[in-house]
């Protein structure tokens, strides 16, 4: 894979490794807080729906303003774009139901093994151009950091105890969709405007999550019964969330490439974590104030056996 978007010096290659990562993961951190703020007031069918849809409409004006209309409108041809979307529908709807039974902050970490540990496992595996980037000690001593504090911070909270059944199966579908859909979606972004990938992934999964809210708690009564207070939090979801958050990281890919930016998603567990407690009073039990740093530790010392592998990249696009 190579790079786009040449990273001129060290700053810049911070800004682009680190800030605008770590500015998605706030973001991103922010949606469980969203969702939380407006149950019950707001069904999960149309929590589930409206940010995708608000969030897939803003992508679409933003490829028709950059000449890509095109290339969005091709995409919903491609069999291929709707294995992205049902990636990108399974961990939204695994997403949601466990931030409403496990709570934000379990619900990231389990986000957090898939940015930090499949990822770089499914990159090795599955580009060719990053075969042999993966010989560090430490990027693999840190992985496994992460997984431990990981682990260490479900295991301690008291939000899976919630889980029965099905339900445990976001234990593994939230990790696995969140590493394959962004992963997916890069790649395709090697070769497609990324407004016009993601835009069509989100319209398309907007489209699913109506056509599936008979099934969801709220059904398709829920997608209209809507205050005025929610309503204007399912927007900034969409704004924020699905739209800026994803612009931010994939442009941290496109000037970096696939393994730095996902290391810097230990930000989203932390954020979780310190807006749970500042705005919904949620504490943090004591084994999870453990977890989250250890996470956090394995995170960086992954970058820091990474990067000097990796270097800054140039490129050409």
């Amino acid at each position: 894979m190579s790079v786009p978007g040449a990273v001129r010096g060290r700053s810049g290659y911070v800004f682009a490794a680190v800030v605008l990562p770590l500015v998605a993961a706030l973001l991103w951190a922010a949606y469980y807080i969203f969702v939380l703020a407006i149950t019950p007031a707001a069904a999960p069918s149309a929590v589930f729906a409206w940010p995708f849809l608000f969030g897939g409409a803003l992508y679409a004006a933003w490829s028709a303003a950059e000449g890509h209309g095109r290339a969005f409108v091709l995409l919903w041809r491609e069999p291929s774009a709707y294995l992205r979307v049902l990636l990108l529908v399974g961990m939204q709807v695994s997403v949601l139901a466990s931030t409403y039974l496990a709570g934000p902050v379990d619900t990231s970490l389990l986000s957090l093994i898939g940015d930090v540990v499949l990822t770089p496992v499914v990159v090795a595996i599955w580009f060719s151009s990053y075969h042999g980037r993966f010989g560090s000690p430490l990027l693999w001593t840190g992985m496994a950091l992460c997984s431990l504090g990981g682990g260490l911070a479900i295991a301690g909270g008291h939000g899976l105890s919630a889980l029965h059944g099905p339900g445990y199966a976001v234990l593994a579908v939230i990790p696995l969709t969140v590493a394959f859909y962004f992963l997916a979606t890069a790649r395709e972004n090697e070769r497609t405007p990324a407004s016009a990938v993601v835009g069509q992934s989100m319209l398309a999964a907007g489209v699913v999550g109506v056509a599936i809210s008979p099934l969801l708690p709220g059904g398709l009564p829920g997608l209209v019964a809507i205050g005025p207070f929610s309503i204007v939090v399912l927007v900034a979801t969409g704004v924020t969330s699905f739209c800026i958050a994803p612009l931010l990281y994939f442009e941290s890919i496109r000037r970096v490439g696939l393994v730095v930016p996902p290391m810097m998603m230990t930000g989203i567990p932390v954020f979780a974590a310190l807006l749970s407690w500042g705005i919904l009073g949620i504490e943090i039990p004591w084994i999870g104030i453990v977890g989250i740093p250890i996470a956090v530790a394995g995170a960086l010392l992954a970058l820091r056996g990474e990067a000097p592998a990796a270097g800054a990249p140039t490129t050409s696009r």
